[in-house]
């Protein structure tokens, strides 16, 4: 984290904490037009480029939702998230785990812990009486400027630069 100095009239300076990142994904969910409209489920992860561990940025669920149907039940239709570590990861995850998102675009942050290399990013969208997509694209640490588009249930993701 990186330190700020915060100056109020009257006060003294003290150091603040701000999150720090090493980019910024943007996340766009289009509006639908659809008799019965849910917000997708969606869940953001990166990947090494040569294989090894996914690492989830974000998944978005009905997190206030528990008894017998809690909103984690369904988070197994964002298939390909669940097969790559979704299933085994402890949820509420802090830092990653949030409400879903209405339709426009969503900022996420890339930690500033995800070492320098070649990576993809997977952003995954599920939804209740709707459809499934998934959007791919690579991503380099330090993060480079890029962009990809859904062709439904997900619209423009972009990655800048921190």
């Amino acid at each position: 984290m990186k330190k700020s100095l915060v100056l109020a009239a009257g006060i003294i300076a003290a150091p603040v904490s701000t999150a720090a990142s090493a980019g910024t994904i943007t996340i766009t969910i289009p509006r639908i037009n659809a008799s019965e409209y849910h917000v997708p489920y969606v869940a953001a992860w990166i990947e090494p480029a040569g294989g090894g561990q996914a690492r989830t940025l974000a998944v978005w669920y009905d997190v206030d939702k528990v008894g017998n149907e809690p909103g984690t039940k369904w988070l197994a239709d964002l298939r390909t998230w669940w097969r790559k570590g979704g299933r085994s990861l402890k949820l509420p995850a802090n830092g990653v785990s949030g409400a879903t998102r209405a339709p426009g675009a969503h900022r996420i942050t890339i930690p500033t812990n995800v070492k320098a290399g070649a990576y993809t990013l997977h952003v995954e969208a599920a939804r209740e009486d709707g459809g499934r997509e998934l959007v791919s694209m690579p991503l380099t640490i330090p993060a480079a400027n890029g962009r990809a588009t859904g062709k439904a249930e997900l619209g423009a993701i972009t990655i800048s630069a921190r």
